[in-house]
């Protein structure tokens, strides 16, 4: 599975503790995060991450862009709801991207933990049951 990291300032060392408590669940599936996140996790972990650019500089769009191309198969951002951010526009982007494209997306500590131990039992990829069209096949 492709599954994407992100993190907000205040939760990068919240993403960091995730990544180290899960590393041998992630280290089976290929990761992508932006780019402060994605080096604190390599630096952290060892783990193998493509990064892309730093959020406010385009990253959480590269990432979008990767979910409408059906190339991300989890989104896990650990935002922080309590803080404005300047680049909010892109946040909520990739957030409605998730939601429209059927992408499992966490928002907070709790559900990426669902989120990886489900992919640690198999994860079942619902968009197989969909057609060309978005409708269910049966």
């Amino acid at each position: 599975m492709r599954v994407a990291l992100i993190a907000h300032d205040r939760k990068k060392d919240l993403m960091i503790q995730l990544c180290t408590a899960y590393k041998m669940i992630l280290e089976k599936h290929e990761l992508y995060a932006t780019g402060t996140t994605g080096l604190r996790i390599m630096e952290a972990t060892g783990l193998d991450v493509h990064r892309f650019k730093s959020g406010p500089l385009g990253g959480d769009q590269q990432i979008g862009a990767m979910i409408s191309e059906n190339m991300m198969d989890v989104v896990i951002f650990l935002r922080d709801p309590l803080a404005a951010m300047p680049h909010e526009p892109d946040v909520t982007a990739l957030i409605r991207l998730s939601d429209v494209y059927e992408i499992p997306l966490a928002t907070n500590i709790g559900t990426a933990e669902v989120i990886l131990r489900g992919l640690d039992a198999g994860f079942v990829d619902w968009r197989q049951f969909y057609n060309a069209e978005g409708s269910i096949k049966f």
